[in-house]
C-alpha cells in the first residue's frame, strides 16, 4: 500500500455516504495524489470501483481486515 496523503473515515455510514464523502476529499487533491478509504459498508468497494471506472481514478488496492474495508484510491 501506498502512503495516503488523506484518509476518509467511513466507517459505519452506509451507501452513498462513503462514496460521496470520498468524492468530496478526492476534489481536494492533486493529480496523483492517494486516499485511503476506510469503510464498513461492504457495498463501498464496488460503489467506489465503479465510481472510479467513470472518473478516470485508479483503484490501488483494497483490503479487508477484521470488519474494515481499507481501499486506496489515486487521483487522475
Amino acid at each position: 500500500m501506498e502512503t495516503p496523503q488523506t484518509i476518509v473515515d467511513v466507517q459505519g455510514l452506509k451507501c452513498p455516504m462513503p462514496m460521496l464523502r470520498t468524492k468530496k476529499a478526492l476534489a481536494k487533491l492533486e493529480s496523483g495524489q492517494v486516499i485511503q478509504v476506510l469503510a464498513t459498508d461492504p457495498h463501498a468497494v464496488p460503489d467506489l470501483q465503479q465510481f472510479c471506472k467513470q472518473t478516470g481514478h485508479k483503484m490501488l488496492d483494497t483490503q479487508k481486515t477484521e470488519d474494515i474495508f481499507v481501499i486506496q484510491i489515486q487521483k487522475k
